[in-house]
């Protein structure tokens, strides 16, 4: 029997059967939560911080029946995300859970999708839902039925094709999930008791199948082929290392450590790195570059754009300032004969590190003994260079890093196919961005870069249109006199570019106009307001990686994004700026994906014919059918 502690508004809770209950899930009493597997009791309110949860729950009762359940920030108390209904694991079973072998539990049935991948289930009155067994359909609400003992007990209602109901006992809430697919066309209710919902499971099951297959033949492959096995770390390694001016997080740490592990392996790395914007991926990057260097080898870092390449450049040479490493760039930034020098450098090893754009990809270059490539924002890069890279990673080691978390429950589920570090906590002393949506008015633009300018900080102006940027650069100046302000595009000539980024890094530009260009990797520590202009014209991935441009170090940082006075906005930009101004609290990068994906389409990352798949079933289901095969498939090493 599958076994599940659920909680949803509404729901009668008596404390003494409560505390019992969360005893036998293997949960300790604690006077205040800190830890995964505590729980306390104060008053009207439970605390309980889940094993398979990020954060930790607060349960608020009236008269001992559930009103509020939302998630919470441990060290402050502050609330978090609103939920309806939560769904608790055993403690024992959610550790199998985090074992490698944990699917060794799995039943042999054919089919065991019981296990939900997400503990929440957000469901409202008329919302889609999927039941595992019978398929899509509309939530009514919980009605109270009499159970076979004659107890009342409390039932999901659910509708079906032809208004058919079925109502479903409150413990089997790990059955149901929210339908959410990443498309337009909202599906037709299922029909009670037909056989057309087991057949579009079977097919979506096939097609899970050869998904999962294609990825665990990825990895076959390179298991079979004989890579470089690097060694342990030099004492130089150590020194680097030990100069980092900041505390590294635990993920920090781990992700560094699954790394050189990878590199220490004879089987060629292709490890994904996924981390919040500044959650300091980079420097794991840097500590794998340099542990392949002090192997004698040479490292490519591929990056998107040109401002990135410049900013990682710098990076680079600060951390390992100490080192007679010899680092290069290749991009638009630089002249023909400066390209010509790397081009040399990199074919005769005396370019230890190279950084560059898809420049790097051209077939005038050939390393000497090329040891690693790092991937920086991979999604950002087109089919051509995809496969280019497709063939790389049979070749020699590959890291890849994104700011563009891929959902939880998917990654979950990717678990065991890919080999993939998280790195979800904040860096110390970081705080949340506030974000403010508001009309377009002259006296908030102004009042906000003269906050800024009074705390001697800077700003960023985001105008995505080369065309009018110029004349949006002078209405800035209009308002605020005393700003030094400037303007990037990615069509100014390189140099002139190159010149104005430098000025906004050494602090000698006040507002930078800009397009897009500095929506990866610039990180200026001075600059905490961000303004978009025309907010609703961007997609929910580009306003969170733009809002990430601030906020970096520990000052207060604010994100403005700006909507047309009086217009009237599509559903979908009303949905992405909802969504940007709920997600502010830390790390809720994972969120933001999952509500992108849902506005726009998962397509970029599994490709059309899965995104079919997932509008059959739903993702959640999906998700389930895709960690069950690559369970099944790793369990027995196909």
């Amino acid at each position: 029997m599958f076994e599940t502690l659920e909680f949803y508004s509404g729901k009668q809770i008596h404390f003494d059967s409560l505390t019992k209950r969360l005893f036998e899930f293997g949960y300790r009493r604690q006077q205040q939560v800190n830890t995964q597997g505590d729980f306390s009791v104060r008053g009207n309110v439970v605390d309980i911080f889940p094993l398979h949860f990020s954060m930790p729950v607060r349960l608020e009762l009236a008269d001992e029946t559930v009103e509020n359940i939302h998630t919470f920030d441990p060290s402050t108390g502050k609330r978090l995300e609103p939920h309806r209904m939560v769904m608790l694991l055993p403690v024992k079973q959610g550790r199998a859970a985090k074992t490698p072998h944990w699917h060794q539990q799995l039943s042999k049935k054919n089919e065991d999708y019981e296990s939900p991948l997400d503990p929440f289930v957000d469901i409202e009155i008329g919302d889609l839902v999927v039941h595992i067994a019978h398929g899509i359909a509309r939530y009514r609400g919980i009605r109270s039925l009499k159970n076979k003992e004659g107890r009342n007990e409390d039932h999901f209602t659910l509708e079906f094709e032809e208004k058919n109901m079925l109502y479903v006992p409150t413990r089997d809430l790990h059955l149901i999930q929210r339908y959410v697919a990443f498309g337009k066309l909202r599906p037709r209710l299922s029909r009670l008791g037909s056989k057309s919902w087991q057949r579009l499971k079977d097919k979506t099951k096939k097609g899970v199948f050869s998904f999962a297959s294609e990825l665990l033949e990825m990895q076959a492959k390179r298991k079979a082929l004989k890579g470089w096995a690097f060694q342990k770390d030099h004492e130089w390694q150590k020194q680097l290392e030990a100069e980092f001016p900041y505390e590294e997080t635990e993920d920090q740490i781990r992700a560094a450590e699954e790394v050189k592990k990878d590199l220490e392996s004879v089987m060629p790395m292709d490890r994904l790195i996924c981390g919040d914007v500044g959650y300091g991926k980079t420097e794991v990057a840097l500590r794998a570059a340099f542990k392949v260097v002090m192997n004698a080898k040479q490292v490519a870092i591929l990056v998107p754009t040109t401002i990135l390449a410049e900013q990682h450049l710098n990076t680079f040479r600060e951390r390992m300032k100490s080192f007679p490493i010899r680092l290069g760039m290749l991009s638009r930034f630089q002249t023909g004969l400066e390209q010509k020098k790397v081009v040399q450098g990199i074919a005769d090893g005396s370019c230890d590190i190279v950084i560059g754009t898809h420049r790097l990809l051209s077939a005038d270059i050939s390393f000497k003994d090329l040891g690693l490539v790092i991937i920086d924002e991979e999604q950002r890069f087109g089919v051509k260079h995809k496969e280019h890279l497709k063939r790389l990673r049979l070749l020699v080691d590959v890291l890849t890093l994104t700011a563009t978390p891929i959902p939880r429950t998917l990654y979950m589920s990717l678990v065991g196919a890919k080999d993939m570090s998280s790195i979800n906590t904040p860096p110390k002393n970081r705080k949340p961005i506030q974000t403010i949506v508001v009309e377009n008015d002259d006296a908030v633009i102004r009042e906000a870069i003269l906050r800024e300018l009074d705390r001697k900080g800077q700003t960023f102006f985001i105008h995505n249109r080369v065309k009018d940027i110029e004349n949006i650069a002078k209405k800035v100046s209009n308002l605020v006199p005393r700003a030094r302000v400037a303007v990037s595009h990615g069509q100014m000539p390189a140099k002139q570019l190159e010149s104005v980024m430098m000025k906004f890094i050494h602090g000698e530009v006040d507002v930078l106009v800009s397009t897009t260009i500095v929506e990866s990797g610039i990180d200026i520590p001075n600059a905490n307001t961000l303004i978009v202009n025309r907010a609703d014209h961007f997609g929910l991935s580009e306003l969170y990686q733009l809002r990430g441009r601030v906020g970096r170090f520990d000052r207060n940082a604010t994100a403005y994004f700006l909507i047309p006075k009086g217009s009237l906005l599509t559903e979908e930009s009303k949905r992405r700026l909802s969504a940007i101004e709920r997600f502010t609290y830390l790390g809720s990068g994972f969120h933001v994906a999952m509500e992108d994906l849902e506005i726009r389409g998962a397509g970029n990352i599994l490709g059309t014919e899965q995104s079919g798949y997932i509008s059959s079933v739903g993702f959640d289901l999906y998700c389930r059918m895709l960690k069950e095969t690559i369970s099944r498939s790793s369990l027995q090493g196909t």
